[in-house]
């Protein structure tokens, strides 16, 4: 139930991601048109286009948290007997919950602190765009809080225990070298 909510959540962000990004690309070259072919422009273009950016970051970064899809190094953690890879990713969970907090206390600051200042263009509070990192550590710490869990109550298989994608084919640790052909590489 929780991760089917957690899934619908991150096609929706998925799915933000795809409409800033397109909404971006028609801005920023619609406004290239007409600086270069009528001399004019829409002043709102940069302005917006670098708040639907800083968004689309953040959102992407939530994903990436859920999905386990950002970057990391196994060449010790792999080494490990499964206890340590357990001490392992308990503790790179506390110290990423740790700098959550650290994100979303610091990103709350400045979103009370600038609510009563407006952007230079489009005029709406600078809140919204540093809401932004309140956004992203507020659910990161939620989707971090979840996968701690599934640790300390034994919910993850020894493959989860390591916390990186190999490649984009998602082939689960390990597996890869058994995946391949014994006649790979050789004509």
């Amino acid at each position: 139930m929780v991760q089917r909510v957690i899934d619908q959540a991150c096609r929706l962000f998925s799915f933000l991601m795809v409409l800033f990004l397109a909404l971006m690309v028609v801005m920023v070259f619609g406004n290239v048109v007409l600086r270069y072919g009528f001399n004019s422009g829409l002043t709102m273009s940069e302005e917006l286009s670098r708040w639907l950016f800083v968004w689309m970051t953040f959102l992407g970064a939530v994903v990436a948290i859920q999905k386990h899809a950002h970057l990391g190094t196994d060449t010790v953690i792999a080494r490990l007997p499964v206890l340590g890879k357990k001490l392992c990713l308990g503790a790179s969970h506390l110290l990423m919950l740790w700098l959550c907090w650290l994100m979303f206390s610091g990103s709350w600051q400045q979103t009370v602190i600038n609510w009563g200042t407006t952007s230079a263009v489009m005029e709406l509070s600078m809140g919204y765009f540093y809401g932004a990192g309140v956004f992203f550590s507020v659910f990161a710490m939620l989707f971090l809080l979840l996968d701690f869990w599934r640790l300390v109550t034994g919910q993850l298989t020894e493959a989860e225990l390591i916390g990186i994608t190999d490649s984009e084919d998602e082939i689960p640790h390990g597996e890869a070298e058994a995946a391949m052909p014994a006649t790979a590489g050789t004509k």
